[in-house]
């Protein structure tokens, strides 16, 4: 092994010296017109099927018991919950008990979120890729499993969604113009078939955004502030 080598793999952790959550989407030179007009249709079946991860369930629980006037009363008591929803709660707890993130954990939120990317890509016409739950496709989205003992403070979880509550607002903004973007985009692409490079990369960095405040608010993955930056 010579000298230049060696320099290389002594520089190649350095590349993880960024954010602990990265999204890079490739630009699509072309797009096809008829699927983009019909997006929001079909968008439905791979949107209810990330809805059925990650939207809250619903568990519905009937008691049956008598008064004291031998009166049969019906108790009905509801109690919310999710999968993704359920994880990161027993993640935050395991963290501030244990000190530990399962790694199993750790990789259904981060495929789960692969997923979610891959159809907000696709929603927001960034790709003509019909959403995978499995393959990468054109959305490259890296998060890095934390050293939790070295680098996650365990009482952290505990004040992180309140600390990145500026984030929250911030993002509100964007997403609304993110909204009119892709308006203006869907003109655009039936028009000329294309997806103007500068709306493309200011939705792509709103979606950045908002994945690094996901992996330090709910994922948990990483204690280093998001950056206000859409870069």
């Amino acid at each position: 092994m010579n000298a230049q080598e060696l320099s290389t793999k002594k520089e190649a952790p350095a590349e993880k010296t960024g954010y602990a959550a990265r999204l890079v989407i490739d630009y699509p030179e072309k797009l096809d017109r008829l699927t983009t007009f019909f997006r929001l249709f079909m968008l439905i079946p791979i949107a209810v099927i990330l809805g059925l991860i990650t939207s809250s369930g619903q568990i519905v629980t009937n008691t049956v018991y008598l008064d004291e006037a031998n009166h049969v009363i019906l108790r009905t008591r509801d109690v919310a919950g999710g999968v993704a929803a359920g994880i990161a709660a027993a993640t935050a707890l395991m963290i501030v008990f244990r000190q530990r993130y399962p790694r199993w954990w750790f990789d259904f939120h981060r495929e789960l979120t692969r997923f979610g990317a891959r159809v907000g890509a696709y929603a927001l016409l960034l790709t003509d890729h019909y959403p995978s739950t499995v393959d990468e496709q054109s959305v490259h989205l890296e998060v890095d499993y934390p050293d939790v003992e070295n680098d996650l403070h365990r009482g952290m979880p505990l004040v992180k969604w309140l600390l990145a509550i500026p984030h929250y607002f911030v993002l509100a903004f964007l997403a609304l113009g993110a909204f009119f973007a892709v308006v203006f985009a869907w003109f655009a692409i039936l028009f000329t078939g294309s997806y103007p490079q500068g709306i493309f990369d200011f939705v792509v960095g709103v979606m950045r955004w908002g994945l690094r405040v996901n992996a330090y608010a709910y994922l948990l993955v990483t204690d280093q502030y998001p950056p206000f930056s859409l870069k």
